[in-house]
């Protein structure tokens, strides 16, 4: 069976984008390289050939992952992600309790995770110990160093 994705609209929209872009574009660039290489002749030998050859397998790989993402994608709703604890779909403000720093993330499942964007998975260390969690609360998230504590200081929409 194959495992469900959750998706934000967000997400959603950016994976069919990526699938769109990769069946439409790179496949044919990719097929345009194929052909200049093979025209340089002996291709057993020939470094543009194998490159290409190697980020066509790679795309066709992509396309495969990403139609079989969305076939199983389960969309959260962001009107109905409820601000009373933390769940998918959630923006929360946590305050580091040993530092007294306060960081601001959302949490998304894990296809569209992307910590540089402030969006953590719903599976990883934080989002599991905050999910479910309501504003004030404390949480210890395990993590290499130790455990860390975390406040709830706020829980919203986007």
């Amino acid at each position: 069976m194959d495992r469900e994705v959750l998706l934000t609209t967000d997400g959603l929209r950016k994976l069919e984008d990526e699938l769109e872009h990769l069946k439409s574009v790179k496949r044919r660039e990719v097929a345009e390289r194929i052909k200049v290489a093979i025209g340089y002749g002996d291709i057993s030998e020939n470094s543009e050939y194998e490159d290409a050859k190697n980020e066509q397998a790679f795309i066709e790989g992509r396309i495969i992952t990403l139609e079989k993402m969305l076939r199983n994608a389960r969309i959260i709703n962001e009107d109905d992600v409820d601000t009373s604890t933390v769940s998918i779909g959630s923006t929360v403000i946590l305050e580091d309790m040993e530092l007294a720093e306060t960081m601001q993330y959302t949490i998304v499942g894990t296809a569209e995770s992307d910590p540089l964007q402030n969006k953590i998975s719903n599976e990883s260390p934080v989002g599991r110990a905050i999910l479910g969690k309501q504003k004030g609360q404390v949480v210890d998230v395990s993590v290499p160093a130790g455990v860390i504590q975390y406040r709830i200081i706020d829980i919203s929409k986007k």
